[in-house]
């Protein structure tokens, strides 16, 4: 997303009250982020949804609906909606606004957000805590109120901004999925909120296994030739760019995947004696080097852990697909996720969430997939599909939602599941949908 030119299209106030003391911080608006979390008195209790209401917000109708849309999204609140004007209610754009507290809190409701206009672009969101009867936090942002376009990521960023002011932890809302559509073979991409859906790979050209950039400003994909090879491309989302990296291009290679520091990418490599995993200095365009042997055995679909210390991989070396795990430069290697024995089947698709504790992957039970996580300090599996078809899943950066495709309601889309309260949306997208990709925050490039 593109954002405003000049001192004030860069800068939001924050303001936080703690009882009664007042603290002002100038922040630029699109570095509040996970090391600037601002507590302010409201403690978040994991389990526990407190119930919010989103006041109503003349002149802002559009960012009103997705900011409410997006908490309801997070999961980590009840948001209740509101059919009618609360009695007494006075405008909430001054100074010293009127709020009926006690009508909010006897709809159940701890919390109120309440959105006004503020100068130019800007956006006033003030946080109130209906118990203590006082605003708890508020902070003034750039948005694009159109509702349209790349607008709406600068309303999904104030969502995440009132996520973490209210219980210090990310939000998700300003984040994309990439994913293949099975109809035209490109690679699409789609707002956290089911909005914005778009293709972003060339028309023409087909493509699998997208994967984003740390930061957002590039993926990487295979680009299917007709000569049957399968380049790794790296795009560059705001111009388009496309560079192939070094040694792939007259190969098969798949299943990309970039390094927490955005330096390094993984890929495995197809040949009739198996498939190996190489790396290779994406910065530099450089340095190919084999991680992998594949003589007689398939290495494939890597992922780092979020320290980069080490790697999880499915390999066939002992058979059937197990999940293996091993150091970045390919030495240590050992089984980490193996079979149970005859209950279930092969393992696939493993992806190691940002806060590092838990590994999610898809695994066959009775012969059709569904997806897993595996807790890492109590070494346990847990199934957490059973309907359908359910395969390829990816962490949002919150570690508490995945995004996966099923076919559950007939065709292969894209679902959420809250991997806490085991909440599942659907994502629609045009015709069917494979191999989804969750960024990580894209409210300081976008």
């Amino acid at each position: 997303m593109k954002r405003g030119g000049g001192a004030e299209g860069r800068r939001g106030r924050l303001v936080v009250r703690c009882g009664p003391v007042l603290a002002v911080v100038l922040v630029a608006a699109g570095s509040l982020h996970a090391q600037d979390t601002v507590r302010v008195g409201i403690t978040y209790r994991p389990g526990v949804r407190p119930g919010l209401v989103v006041l109503p917000a003349p002149g802002l109708d559009s960012v009103q609906a997705i900011v409410a849309r997006d908490l309801d999204y997070s999961d980590r609140f009840e948001v209740i909606p509101l059919t009618q004007p609360a009695p007494g209610q006075g405008s909430t754009g001054g100074s010293n606004p009127t709020i009926n507290y006690a009508y909010f809190r006897a709809l159940g409701a701890e919390l109120a957000v309440d959105l006004a206009p503020a100068t130019g672009t800007f956006v006033r969101m003030r946080l109130y805590d209906l118990a203590a009867e006082q605003v708890r936090g508020e902070l003034v942002l750039p948005v694009d109120r159109s509702g349209s376009g790349e607008g709406r990521m600068s309303m999904h960023a104030l969502s995440d901004e009132i996520v973490r002011l209210a219980t210090g932890q990310p939000g998700i809302a300003a984040t994309r999925v990439l994913f293949l559509n099975n109809e035209d073979r490109r690679i699409w991409r789609v707002d956290s909120d089911g909005g914005g859906l778009a293709p972003v790979t060339p028309a023409g050209t087909e493509a699998i296994s997208p994967a984003w950039a740390p930061d957002g400003s590039k993926f990487a994909y295979s680009q299917l030739l007709k000569d049957g090879s399968k380049p790794i491309i790296v795009q560059t989302v705001s111009s388009g760019t496309r560079t192939v990296l070094p040694s792939t291009a007259a190969s098969q290679n798949i299943t990309p995947a970039f390094s927490p520091d955005g330096k390094s990418l993984l890929f495995a490599r197809m040949s009739d004696a198996g498939a190996r995993l190489y790396v290779v200095n994406v910065q530099d365009l450089c340095c190919v080097e084999p991680l992998t042997s594949g003589r007689f055995a398939e290495n494939f679909s890597p992922a780092y852990s979020p320290d980069g210390r080490r790697v999880v991989f499915v390999s066939t070396r002992a058979g059937g697909q197990q999940i293996y795990t091993m150091a970045p430069d390919g030495t240590d290697q050992e089984l980490l996720v193996p079979f149970d024995y005859g209950q279930t089947g092969n393992s696939n698709a493993p992806e190691w969430s940002p806060d590092g504790t838990t590994i999610a992957f898809h695994r066959e039970v009775g012969g059709t997939p569904q997806v897993w996580i595996f807790d890492l300090a109590g070494r346990r599996p847990k199934q957490l599909t059973s309907s359908g078809r359910n395969e390829d899943p990816s962490w949002a950066p919150d570690s508490r939602h995945l995004v996966f495709v099923s076919n559950r309601t007939g065709r292969r889309q894209l679902f959420v599941v809250d991997t806490e309260t085991n909440r599942v949306r659907q994502i629609m997208t045009p015709a069917t949908s494979r191999l989804p990709a969750w960024s990580r925050s894209l409210s300081r490039t976008h």
